[in-house]
C-alpha cells in the first residue's frame, strides 16, 4: 500500500469514527430523554405480508422475559397456523382465543359475522381489563372497524383504558384515523412483492 492509500485510509477512519462518536451521542440523549415507565400502544398496518409476524415475533420477545401474553385474532381460525399450534401446545403463559368463523369474504353472512366478533371482543375486553397480561395482541382487529363490526369507540377506550403497565399490538389493513391518533407506536407493511401474485402457493411454515 502506498503512502497516499494509507493516508487516505486514515482519514476515512477518522471520519469513521467522529460519525459513529456523533450517532452515539444522539442515541444516548434519545435514549436518557425515554424516562416514562408504562406500556405502549402499537399498530401494524399497511397491505404488506407480515404484520401478524411482526406481532408474534413480539410474543417470543415478552415470554422471553416470563411475562404473560393474551392473544385475540379476529377474522382468522378456520384453517390453523404454525403460531397457534406452537402457543397452544408450548406455551401455557399465552391465552388465545380465535373468532374462528375465517375470512369474512369466506361466510358471506354479516349477521353472523357480526355476532362472532361481539363474543370475541368480549374476551379481548377481559385481557383488556386483566392487569396480569403483560402483553395483549389483537390480530386483524382493523377489520372489525373497516367492516362496522364493533363500535369504534368502545374499542378505542378499552384500548386507552387498559392498565398502565399492559402493552397492546393491534394488526391488521385500514381501521381508519381514530385508531392511529392513540397509538404510541404506528407501523407500516408495505408490499413491494408477494409470491402469491405470481402463482406461488402459500408455504406451510412461512404463510401460515
Amino acid at each position: 500500500m502506498t503512502d497516499s492509500n494509507q493516508d487516505q485510509d486514515t482519514r476515512r477512519d477518522e471520519r469513521h469514527k467522529r460519525a459513529m462518536e456523533k450517532q452515539k451521542a444522539a442515541v444516548d440523549a434519545a435514549v436518557a430523554a425515554a424516562s416514562k415507565e408504562r406500556g405502549v400502544a402499537v399498530l401494524m398496518t399497511g397491505d404488506g405480508k407480515g404484520k401478524t409476524s411482526s406481532a408474534f415475533g413480539m410474543i417470543i420477545r415478552a415470554l422471553g422475559y416470563g411475562q404473560k401474553v393474551g392473544v385475540v385474532q379476529f377474522i382468522k381460525g378456520q384453517q390453523l397456523s404454525g403460531e397457534e399450534l406452537y402457543l397452544r401446545d408450548q406455551c401455557p403463559n399465552v391465552d388465545f382465543y380465535q373468532m374462528g368463523t375465517g375470512f369474512t369474504w369466506d361466510t358471506q353472512d354479516r349477521s353472523s359475522d357480526i355476532a362472532a366478533a361481539k363474543r370475541t371482543w368480549q374476551e379481548a375486553c377481559r385481557m383488556l381489563a386483566d392487569p396480569e397480561f403483560d402483553l395483549v395482541i389483537l390480530d386483524e382487529l382493523t377489520y372489525m372497524l373497516a367492516y362496522d363490526y364493533l363500535p369504534e369507540q368502545e374499542i378505542l377506550s378499552a384500548i386507552q383504558s387498559r392498565p398502565e403497565s399492559q402493552s397492546v399490538v393491534v394488526t391488521g389493513r385500514g381501521g381508519g384515523s381514530a385508531i392511529r391518533e392513540i397509538m404510541d407506536t404506528v407501523s407500516e407493511v408495505k408490499e413491494i412483492k408477494h409470491a402469491y401474485r405470481e402463482g406461488i402457493a402459500a408455504r406451510q411454515g412461512v404463510d401460515f
